[in-house]
């Protein structure tokens, strides 16, 4: 891939985003952004990094999201650390190849020319056994932080986009990482992102 390109990886809480977004920074020789993004919020707002954690990925329930337009019924500062987000991604893109991992980043650069979109999901028991081995959660435990990471994520990004997280059609390409690891993920989206270059490079001919 020659010219400046985003990758943004949106994942369900075990279905190894994040060490996809990893390998994908080796193999390519880009950075990828995940809590780095929570540690200059942080710095921005002057606040402490569990604070931003804790307040990132939560947003009120569809009734409030509904009724009310962003900026009402919502808490100041979760609006804070989401338009500090929002200009945090924006300034990478601008700035450089990358791959940035979740908070709604394939929303923020929707209209970023190169920028493709990747959702990661798994199977439920697949998700359950990497949660036990890597967490060293029971499986009662790894199913229920499962369903609240993903109610979190699912809550902030409909919210804030008016999307819904996970639906097919709001990304360029859906991955079930259980089926090919992270490897075979690795080498579907490097494949699918030279692909969508090599097409709009077609079209401007």
């Amino acid at each position: 891939m020659s010219e400046q390109y985003i990758i943004t990886i949106s994942r369900e809480f075990g279905s190894l985003g994040r060490p996809i977004a990893r390998r994908m920074s080796e193999i390519l020789g880009i950075m990828y952004y995940d809590r780095d993004i929570v540690e200059e919020v942080s710095k921005q707002l002057q606040l402490p990094v569990p604070t931003i954690s804790d307040v990132e990925e939560r947003a009120p329930g569809s009734y409030f999201s509904m009724r009310f337009p962003l900026g009402n019924m919502t808490s100041d500062l979760q609006n804070k650390v989401f338009r500090a987000q929002q200009d945090i991604i924006t300034e990478l893109a601008d700035r450089e190849s990358c791959i940035i991992v979740g908070r709604c980043a394939d929303y923020v650069l929707r209209e970023k020319e190169n920028c493709l979109n990747v959702y990661i999901y798994s199977d439920l028991d697949d998700r359950v056994a990497r949660a036990t081995t890597y967490y060293g959660l029971s499986p009662e435990r790894a199913r229920e932080q499962m369903q609240k990471m993903d109610k979190k994520r699912a809550s902030y990004y409909n919210f804030y986009t008016n999307l819904k997280w996970g639906r097919a059609e709001n990304y360029d390409l859906s991955l079930n990482s259980a089926k090919v690891g992270i490897d075979g993920c690795v080498d579907v989206i490097r494949a699918f992102a030279e692909r969508m270059e090599a097409v709009a490079a077609e079209k401007k001919a």
